[in-house]
Formats: structure tokens, C-alpha cells, sequence
């Protein structure tokens, strides 16, 4: 609206964009110019597509409402389930023009909880009154969500100058996936589903290798500060699968990348050609990957063998995170997101139970198994594991001396 300046500020306005998911407003309407007055309020605003109403009153407040809806004359009410109120220190149905007056109305309905005194502070005469049309395709808080995590893990540096990358160590009986977290992880960061780590289901390990994934930022992009350490499955018999043994190799570094790992082949280790293992090499962090489906009946032989791993990894001090899978095929006719709060929780106290952790350190993972695309929720859920995954390896390099950074010559 060409001559008809906006009141908001520079930051008021960030605030919008990150509240709305949107970068570009356009002011339809002001009160102070056009009058506070509903015809012409309507006349401005109606079939404008989403809009957000800014409200400012004498106590300084600055509030308002969004709505995905066009305004209409109708007269009548319109469902929008995306509707929401907000101040813009914070976020909170609102009239803002009250019988053609410089005012704001508040009503209690079933379909907003709020406190006035918290959304205006009680004040209801209006100083300023604006509406902006949201322009662009509105961005998801979901989306954006996923987006805040992937920053935080793209710009993670750890603790130590010395450690490049943190290495996480990932463990779990066969067909838990564990080789599928890998892959998940590394399709978000790729962009599509990809398969990099052999994964898939057998009698026994289809992993035979003890592998070192970086993850890339993309195809071609710097490497993210992370490793994923995967190995052989954890099987119920004794001298198959990963041994408890080879476990303690791998944690301290010994293990070199591609190394193929069995029972007997441990004792090959000694003719490895492999120097004293610095921090860098050791692991910081270990996941047990474990089938939230099975772990009612997890075979008794399975759970002490989990057990002992536990505490083999607890006399190195390496702290430890579950990572509960398949938590869609729990319930399956949930929403993932929204289930994600309700329906694991009697899989996590179980699994707490039989592994001796704390629920703290359990969290509900989905990885991509039969999807050939992409979903927003199941990234967050696995974003949301790794970004765990760093603070608790970073708890360990806690635990040794802090370098100061070299001076650049």
C-alpha cells in the first residue's frame, strides 16, 4: 500500500516471519489512516487470502491473530483449525474492532485459553490497528523445527580442539536397525532417502564389517561433526553376532574402519598394524538401537547380553542413549508426531526396566524403511536423537582438559 508506512520495527517484524513461517508481509489496512471501521475494514481486507492483524494499545502491548482464512462479510463464523492469537513477546477469540471503536474485544470460547491480562494486559483501547497479507507459501512449524535442529547439528563444534568429530558408537540386536538409523540420518542431511550402510533383515548380522560413516552435509557438502560407528548385530547366541570383547576394542579406538569383525577374528586384532588410539578416535557416545515391538518379549538371553554391554560400556564411563524404533508400527493408525507423546511411553518404561536406564535417555526414533520420500516428522524424531546424541557426547569431553586454540602464525 503505496504512502501508508508499517509501525512494526525490524524485529517485530523477524518475530512475525519466524512466528508465521513466511518472509513477506503486505499492509492492507490501518486504522490510524483508513479509519477505525468495519465496512472499510472489510472492504480492504476481505478475499485477501491469510492475513495477521497487528494490534497496539496504550500499555504498549503489541497482539493480534492469524488466520490462513479469508475476511468475509458474511457475517457468520469461519473453521480455521490453524488460527491462533499472539503477542509478540510471546503467543495466545479477538475481535479488534469492536463496534467501529479504537477497540479490542475478548470473548471466552472452547476454542482459545488464554489470560487477557497475559495477551494485552487488559487493556482494550486500541492506539494502532494493522492487517497484512501473508504472502508466499507458508512455511510449517514442523518444517521450521526441522530446519532449527539441522542448524544446531550443522553448526555444532565440539568441546575439544582435538576431536574433529565426535564418533558414535551404534549397537542393537539384528533387524532393530541400527544400520537403518545411519542411513536415515544420512538421507535427511542428502536430501532424499539413500542407502549407504547395508541394512535389511537375516537369521543372522547382515552387517558383518565394523564401518565409519561420516555424514555429509548434502552430496557434495562439508562433513557434518559426527561419525556413526556401526558393527555386527547383537545376537542371543553365544559366538555369534558382536561379542562383549570386541565392544571394548572399538571403544578404545583399536578397531580400523572396515575391519571385519567376528568372534574369532578378535583375536586378530594384535596383528593389526594400528597405533596408540588418540581421543579423536575413540568413541564418545553409544546408541542401543532397540525394536519397540519386541521389547516385551526381548528372549531373556538377548537382555542379559544388552545388560552386559551396558556395563561394559559404563566401566569406560561412554554415555549411552536407546533409541526405541518403529514406534509408527506401535500404533499405527496415529498421527507419528503427535503419537510419538502418547503411545511409547509403556515400550520406555519397559525398556528402562530390562536395560537399567534411565528414561531420560530413551527416545522414539522411525527410520525410512519402505518411504521412497522424505517426511517432515519422521526428520525431526531423528534429528531430535542425534541432537541428543551430541550433548551427551559432549558430557564426555567434559571430563577431559580444556586446549585453548591455537594461534594462527
Amino acid at each position: 500500500m503505496a504512502g501508508v508506512k508499517s509501525r512494526l520495527t525490524q524485529d517485530e517484524v523477524k518475530q512475525l516471519q519466524h512466528l508465521l513461517g513466511s518472509r513477506q508481509f503486505s499492509l492492507l489496512y490501518k486504522a490510524s489512516v483508513h479509519g477505525y471501521n468495519a465496512s472499510v475494514f472489510h472492504a480492504k481486507c476481505d478475499a485477501q487470502g491469510p492475513t495477521v492483524a497487528v494490534a497496539y494499545n496504550g500499555s504498549g502491548y503489541i497482539f493480534g491473530g492469524f488466520t490462513r482464512q479469508s475476511y468475509v462479510s458474511s457475517g457468520g463464523y469461519i473453521s480455521d483449525e490453524k488460527a491462533f492469537l499472539f503477542r509478540l513477546k510471546g503467543r495466545e477469540a479477538l475481535q479488534l474492532l469492536n463496534q467501529n471503536a479504537a477497540a479490542a474485544a475478548t470473548s471466552s470460547n472452547n476454542n482459545y485459553t488464554y489470560n487477557v491480562v497475559d495477551l494485552h494486559g487488559n487493556d482494550l483501547g486500541l492506539t494502532e490497528c494493522e492487517v497484512y497479507r501473508v504472502e508466499g507459501k507458508l512455511i510449517s512449524k514442523e518444517k521450521m523445527e526441522r530446519a532449527k535442529i539441522m542448524e544446531e547439528i550443522r553448526s555444532y563444534k565440539p568441546y575439544l580442539n582435538s576431536v574433529p568429530q565426535i564418533r558414535i558408537l551404534v549397537l542393537g540386536p539384528i533387524g532393530a536397525g541400527k544400520s537403518s538409523f545411519f542411513n536415515s540420518v544420512n538421507s535427511v542431511f542428502r536430501g532424499y532417502v539413500t542407502s549407504q550402510a547395508i541394512a535389511g533383515s537375516d537369521n543372522t548380522s547382515v552387517t558383518t564389517q565394523y564401518r565409519a560413516y561420516p555424514v555429509k552435509d548434502g552430496r557434495d557438502g562439508k562433513p557434518l561433526p559426527i561419525i556413526f560407528c556401526d558393527t555386527m548385530g547383537i545376537e542371543e547366541k553365544s559366538g555369534t553376532g558382536l561379542e562383549i570383547d570386541e565392544v571394548s576394542n572399538i571403544i578404545k579406538g583399536h578397531i580400523p574402519d572396515r575391519y571385519q569383525v567376528g568372534f574369532l577374528q578378535f583375536y586378530a586384532i594384535q596383528l593389526i598394524s594400528f597405533n596408540t588410539p588418540s581421543l579423536k578416535d575413540q568413541i564418545h557416545c553409544v546408541a542401543f538401537v532397540i525394536d519397540g515391538c519386541k521389547i516385551e518379549i526381548l528372549p531373556e538371553k538377548l537382555e542379559d547380553k544388552l545388560k552386559q554391554l551396558r556395563r561394559k560400556v559404563n566401566q569406560f564411563g561412554i554415555p549411552q542413549l536407546v533409541l526405541l524404533t518403529k514406534v509408527d508400527e506401535i500404533c499405527p493408525n496415529r498421527e507419528l508426531f503427535r503419537m510419538i507423546h502418547f503411545v511409547p511411553f509403556l515400550q520406555m518404561r519397559i525398556t528402562a526396566e530390562k536395560l537399567g536406564i534411565p528414561l531420560a535417555q530413551i527416545v522414539p526414533v522411525k527410520n525410512y524403511c519402505s518411504e521412497l520420500d522424505l517426511s517432515c516428522d519422521v526428520d525431526i524424531l531423528l534429528l531430535s536423537a542425534v541432537r541428543q546424541l551430541i550433548r551427551l557426547a559432549e558430557s564426555y569431553l567434559d571430563n577431559f582438559p580444556f586446549e585453548k586454540p591455537k594461534k594462527e602464525p
